[in-house]
C-alpha cells in the first residue's frame, strides 16, 4: 500500500477519476444540499455552513418553479466541494437519527424515561446526574403517566416525559 502523501514513484501511474465517479460524488453533493434546503431555520443556523452556501441554501428554498430549484441545487452541490462535507453529513445523519451516537442517545432516553415511570428512586438519580431538570415538572409527568398507564390511556405523559428528557439530556 502506497503511502498518499508521498509522491508516486516512477513506475506507478496516477489513475484519473472517472467520469462515473464524479458525477457520483456531484450528485451526493447535491442531495446533502437538498437536505439543507429542507432543513427548518433553526437547525440550519446551527450548521456551521459558509455564508456563500447558506445564501445558496435561503434563496433555493424561496423558488417555486422546478427548474430554477434543480439550476440551484447543482449550485449548491458545486460550492460544496471547496467545503468539509463530512461534518455537514454527520450531522444531518444524527438529526434523521442514522447515526450511532444518536441512537445510543435515544436508547438512553427511553431507558431513563421508563426507569423514571416505573420507579420513584428513578427520579433521585436522575436529578443526581442532571440537575438543571424540572423537578416539579417531571413529578408531575410520572404520576400523569402513571395514570394512563393503569386506565389504558394514550401515553401522552410517556411522551413528554421522553421529550422533556432529551432535552435536559442534550443540554448536558
Amino acid at each position: 500500500m502506497r503511502d498518499f502523501e508521498a509522491p508516486p514513484d516512477a513506475d506507478e501511474e496516477i489513475q484519473p477519476i472517472s467520469k462515473t465517479k464524479r458525477k457520483e460524488a456531484m450528485h451526493a453533493l447535491q442531495d446533502i444540499g437538498k437536505e439543507l434546503v429542507k432543513l427548518p431555520a433553526n437547525k440550519l443556523e446551527r450548521l456551521d455552513l459558509p455564508e456563500e452556501l447558506r445564501r445558496a441554501v435561503e434563496d433555493c428554498r424561496r423558488f417555486t418553479k422546478h427548474e430554477a430549484i434543480h439550476r440551484q441545487l447543482q449550485y449548491i452541490g458545486r460550492l460544496m466541494r471547496g467545503v468539509d462535507e463530512a461534518p455537514i453529513a454527520r450531522q444531518l445523519a444524527a438529526w434523521r437519527g442514522e447515526s450511532d451516537e444518536e441512537k445510543a442517545l435515544l436508547h438512553r432516553i427511553e431507558r431513563w424515561r421508563d426507569r423514571l415511570i416505573e420507579n420513584d428512586e428513578a427520579l433521585t438519580l436522575f436529578l443526581n446526574e442532571y440537575p438543571q431538570a424540572d423537578a416539579t415538572r417531571l413529578r408531575q409527568l410520572i404520576r400523569n403517566a402513571r395514570f394512563e398507564a393503569a386506565n389504558n390511556k394514550p401515553p401522552k405523559s410517556s411522551r413528554a416525559i421522553f421529550k422533556l428528557v432529551r432535552e435536559v439530556a442534550e443540554a448536558a
